[in-house]
Formats: C-alpha cells, structure tokens, sequence
C-alpha cells in the first residue's frame, strides 16, 4: 500500500469571479472529506487548495494507493429462521450466504449473538480496501455535484452528441498520484498530467506535470499562473501598497475585502498599474467617482491620509508587458467616460431642488398593499414627529418633519437611478446645494444607517430621529400585510431594520420606549390585526437578545433581563452587568431558587394582592420576612428607580435568611383562608421587589 501526495486538477474556462473562493474551497475539502471516508487518506493528510480564474485544484499528502482491508461482521437472521430443529441451515440461509459469495460450508463458522430479544446468525467477512483509483473517481463525483455553483451552464463535448451540465466548459483534468496519472474521469475528460498556463503569457503552451509535487512551481514557472488563490490576493495586496507608496503624498488604496477577492478571481498574473484622469472630476462627489470606479471598473481609488479621493488610481492587469503604456492608457480612456457620466448626473440633479421632486413621489409604488412612497412619506413624517416631540423638542419634531419629507426624493435623481447605492448619499448633498443646512443634510444622508452589521449609527439627533420613523415605518408595514421572514428567507431585510432600531434606541440611550413606537407606528396601518403590536415588540426582542448573545452576555442573563421585557433599551446592558454582579454573590442561587418557587406559587394560588395584614401574622418567620421586606424593599426600589440596578439587587441579597426561614417554618397554604392570602400577599410584596431588574427565577438551576 504504497503512501504518496495526490494533485486533482480541473481546467476550465473562466469561472464567475465572485463565486470562485467559495468554489476552489469546496472542491478541495469535499475531495480531502471523501478520501478520508474511504480510508485513502487521515487525519495526518494536509490539503492544499487552489483556484484561479480557469481551475480548481487541490493537493492533499499521504494518501494511499488503497484503502487497508476491513473486517464486515454482517446480519443475517435469526436463528429459527436461519436454522431448522437439527441445526442444518435453511434454504433462507443458503440463499442469503449465496448472495454473499458464500456457500454451505460456511455456516459452520456463522456467529451467533443477540440482537435485541431473538438470537440471530452474524457472517464475518473481510471486505477488500478500494483502490485510489475507485476511491477517487467516486470523491471525484461528489467534489463536483457538491460545488456551491451559481448558475449551470450546458455544453456539447467534442463528440457533437454529449451535454454536460457544469458551471463553465471544462478542458483537462489532472489525477496524480506520486508520479503515476491516477485513472479517473470527470466531465467526459480523461485524467493526464497536463494542463494549460496563462492565456497570453505562459512559456509553453502546454504544462506537463512530473509528479503531484511540482504543481504550483511549474505553473508559476511555466505556465506564469499563481494557483493559489491566497498567495495571488497576497500578491495584489503587496503590489497595491508598493504603487501607492510610488506615488507618495502618503495616498493609500481603498480598502475593500469585496473587491479584493473579485480581482484576485479575475487574474493569474496580477500586475499593478498606476493611472490617473483629469482633476476637473473631483469636482463630483467622491462617492459617486469611487463606486463607479470600483463597481464598473474593478479599480482602486487611491485616497489621502484624510480619505479624499486623488484623482490617481490603481488597475490590477492580468498581462505583464515590457511597455505598459498602452494597458495604463486603456484604462484611462475607460474609466473617462464613466467619470464624465457621473459628473453629467451631478450637474443635471441640481438644476432641481429636492423639494420640487417630492411629489413626483406619489407615482412610484412602494408596495401594492402599502401605496406609493408618497404615501409611505407621509407616514414616516408623521412617526418622526412623534419620536422628535418625544426626545424633548419642538424644534426637533420640525425639522425631522422636513427631513423625513425630503429623505426620499434623491430616488428621483439620475444619480441615484444610475447607481442606487447612493441613494441617502446624494440627498445630503443636494441639500446642502439647497442651502437646507448641513443638520438636515446629514440627516437625510444618515436616514438609511444603520445599513449592515457594524454599520456606524446616524451622526445626530435629527439622523437619529429620521432613521428611527423609517425602520419602523418599514417593519409595522409588512407586518400589518403579513410579510414577516420565515426561515433563513427576508427579502424586505426586516431582521437588519430591526436590529438597526435596537442599536440606535441602546447604544445612543434615547429616551424612547419600544412597546409605544411600535403602537404609533402600527396605528398608522389600517391592515394591522390585533396581535400585530406583540409581535412586532417580540420580533424586535429577539434581535436584541442576539446582539447580547453576541456581545458576551449569557443566554440565562439575557433571558432574566429580557423576561421583563424592559422598555428603555438603553438600560438593558446595565440591568445585564447588575445580573451578573448578583449571580456571583453567595446568596444569588438560593435566592433565584426562591423566587421561582414564589412564582410557581402565585401562578398555581388564587389572586393575591401585595398586601400584608400585619395582625395576622402568626409565626416567627413570617413575621421576620415582612420586617425585612418593609426594610429593604423600600432601599432597593430607591436605587433602581436612580438607574443603581447592581445596588438594588445587591441589597435585595439580604433577604435570603429570611426567606430561607419562612419556607422552612411557615406553610404558605394554610387551611384558613385569611392566613393563606394574607400569606400570598407578602410573597407577592416580595416578588414585585426581586423582579424590578430581571425575572431572577431564570438564573435557578
């Protein structure tokens, strides 16, 4: 069983670029995963895999020529079956030992042993290892139907008959074992040791491979191609820095990990120029100039150590000639009239002032049970004068209302309709041409964040304020029409709106309360059902508990604090350090305990009122716990109503003796009626006390 390193290779044409990571690396881990389940490779073997614009490849170490043999212990049936009353075997059991390969003579040696209640016959058999050759064709076959494929083309082989199904046409598979080609096919392909180098550039036509080993050095070598789609990103990335530092002035490449990958997936020899176009452009909003650069173009902008764009930027070439002039002076002819166009949008969009556009607003449909963005700005006007009046300000409340008013009418514009990543953008812009001040233009340009996960959050108030009315504009809409996600399925993205307000309402301490937004957002939905309300706050409840989980939080933590459905979400990491202060305190598990049972006994009682009659307080204990509670329950209401909530559940800590005391002296079910309520009223005191800062019944064990 000879033990050498393996090297599959599928040349192919050009594969999608933005698909091709995620390719090269299901190709090769499907391979390695497959091997192993054979038991043509281990633990021990290290996989290497490769992908560059036309191949996937993967090299794995110590894989075996074949699979070691296996001991098969196989069920037959049971023994009254398999067996007659003299033990000679059935002709149930001979024609099940034929099916086997077996005969007569092998029931002699049969097992028997238990299974389940009845006896049953075992044939013990050693099954003969699979070949590399077996084994491989079969990885091979797996690798292929499992790669995350976009979209599938079809194609005829050379045969003018065959169609083969596969996300580009395919070339040449390389199988080597060691030194020797393993027999495999693939795609109507014979495995070889031959492949193809660069399009343009490789010195020699066609790459012939001694052995597995040599594969990313004779391709470099040879065929002027960096397999590894990790050591070509590392070659752009190196190469970027070093034209940037050329140039001076401190200029450095954008950063974009996107647009990163999509060029590495686009070259094999990358080659890193240094154009430049006319500096009339900047004139343009810098936003407008990088997107069309990076979106169209797969440039990258070089900017200043202030982040204003140059007008330099950097092309990643996948040719590397002597003169470069010409490529440099194509991509600047390019890249012209895409600067020219942005430029041309620009100057159009402010001959009109954004006020003039919002009618025009009336006539574009934003959902057909929810009317036009006419409409929907309406309703977004109307919530953020609500939110604006609420944070404290008359003012605030009217210049949201004509921010929220404007905030849409950049839809309007060329520039967005051109390129709709910008929308938000531009109107800060174009208002700040109509001389609406740089308050509102922020506003309107921060009333989309924020737009991902780690995005920053509206600059100031009146952002704060625009963008809150248009997430929960968007999420009672679709709720009230029912298009809530299912599953991994949001093609409206409420999950992001929705962590987004969590995010604005916490991380800025607004003093808003959720469950009242919601209402006020949802009474502006006729379509809305009862219920809707509920499941909206709950909807938004589990995105914020997620966030926690995320930041650190425990999910018992979270569930303690969340169990109360806090409104202020602001508080909410300040309740969660105060839980976890108390659960580290001596006294914290006996009292969770306590108040889990309290509660069990209040849910399963009849209505207690949080009340005491302290003339019928008849035993030590019970008496002891309502002197303690009228102690301290007044201290800790105190501290959690000054925002103190780790004090307040810290002096609650000093309830435990008594408590421990009263359920182990005092029956709370007493058979008189006047003792058990008047009981239950002085647990009901005591629940109301322990569960201001969580539900702390959700940290027992």
């Amino acid at each position: 069983m000879a033990m050498n390193n393996l090297l599959v290779e599928l040349f192919v044409e050009e594969l999608p670029p933005k698909a091709l990571r995620r390719l090269g690396e299901s190709f090769a881990g499907v391979l390695l995963e497959q091997l192993k389940a054979q038991g043509l490779a281990s633990g021990e073997s290290k996989l290497t895999s490769f992908a560059s614009p036309r191949r996937l490849a993967a090299h794995i170490t110590a894989v075996a020529s074949q699979a070691a043999d296996k001991s098969v212990s196989q069920k037959l049936m049971p023994v009254s079956v398999g067996l007659d009353a003299s033990g000679n075997a059935t002709p149930a059991l001979l024609k099940k030992l034929q099916a086997l390969g077996a005969d007569a003579s092998a029931v002699p040696k049969l097992k028997r042993a238990m299974d389940g209640k009845a006896e049953a016959l075992f044939h013990d058999s050693t099954a003969k290892g699979m070949t590399l050759a077996e084994g491989l064709q079969k990885a091979l076959h797996e690798s292929l139907a499992k790669l995350p494929i976009p979209k599938v083309m079809t194609y005829q082989l050379a045969d003018g008959w065959t169609d083969v199904k596969f996300v580009r046409p395919a070339h040449a598979l390389v199988a080597l074992h060691g030194k020797d080609v393993v027999p495999v096919q693939a795609l109507g392909l014979q495995a070889g040791r031959t492949t193809q180098g660069h399009r343009f550039e490789a010195a020699q036509a066609q790459v012939s491979f001694p052995d597995a080993d040599s594969y990313a050095q004779l391709l470099a070598r040879d065929g002027a191609v960096i397999a590894g789609f990790a050591e070509r990103r590392a070659e752009i990335e190196r190469q970027l820095a070093e034209a940037a530092h050329r140039v001076g002035g401190g200029v450095h490449p954008i950063r974009d990990e996107a647009l990163l990958d999509e060029v590495t997936a686009l070259v094999e020899r990358p080659n890193v120029l240094t154009c430049e176009f006319e500096k009339e452009f900047l004139d343009v909003p810098q936003e407008c100039l990088i997107l069309t650069m990076k979106a169209n173009q797969k440039y990258f902008p070089l900017l200043t150590s202030h982040g204003k764009l140059t007008n330099k930027f950097l092309v990643v070439s996948n040719i590397r000639p002597q003169d470069a002039s010409a490529v440099i002076g194509g991509n600047e002819r390019v890249v012209r009239p895409r600067l020219a166009d942005a430029k041309f949008f620009f100057d159009q969009d402010r001959k009109k002032t954004l006020e003039s556009r919002v009618p025009g607003l009336a006539k574009v449909v934003y959902h057909n049970k929810l009317g036009t963005q006419g409409e929907r700005i309406e309703r977004v006007r109307a919530i953020a004068k609500v939110i604006g009046a609420q944070m404290g300000s008359d003012h605030l409340a009217h210049e949201a209302d004509i921010a929220a008013r404007l905030a849409k009418a950049d839809l309007l514009t060329d520039m967005v309709g051109e390129f709709p990543e910008l929308q938000g953008v531009m109107g800060g812009y174009y208002a700040r041409h109509d001389k609406l001040g740089d308050e509102i233009a922020i506003a309107i340009e921060d009333h989309y964040r924020p737009r991902f996960a780690g995005d920053e959050l509206p600059r100031n108030p009146l952002g704060l304020v625009v963008a809150l009315a248009d997430k929960l504009e968007t999420l009672s809409g679709l709720f009230a029409i029912g298009q809530l996600p299912t599953g991994d399925k949001d093609p409206f993205a409420l999950r992001r709106h929705a962590l987004g307000i969590v995010r604005m309402l916490m991380e800025k301490d607004l003093p808003l309360e959720l469950g009242a937004l919601v209402v006020e957002a949802l009474g502006l939905f006729p379509q809305a059902q009862p219920g809707t309300a509920e499941q909206l706050t709950d909807f938004i409840y589990e995105r914020l508990a997620g966030l926690l989980r995320e930041q650190g939080f425990s999910a018992q933590e979270v569930e303690a604090v969340l169990a109360l459905k806090p409104q202020r979400l602001g508080d909410v990491v300040k309740r969660l350090n105060a839980v976890r202060a108390f659960a580290a305190l001596p006294e914290a598990p006996a009292l969770a305990a306590a108040n889990k049972r309290i509660g069990n006994i209040l849910k399963k009682a009849e209505k207690a009122d949080a009340h005491v009659n302290e003339r019928l307080l008849k035993e030590d204990a019970e008496k002891a716990l309502h002197a303690a509670t009228q102690k301290i329950a007044p201290q800790a209401r105190a501290q959690f109503e000054a925002g103190d909530y780790t004090g307040s559940l810290q002096t609650l800590a000093a309830l435990r003796g008594p408590v421990d005391a009263f359920f182990d002296d005092v029956m709370v079910n007493a058979e008189e009626a006047d003792l058990r309520l008047n009981r239950l009223g002085l647990l009901a005191i005591l629940h109301q006390a322990m569960n201001r800062v969580a539900d702390l019944s959700r940290l027992a064990a």
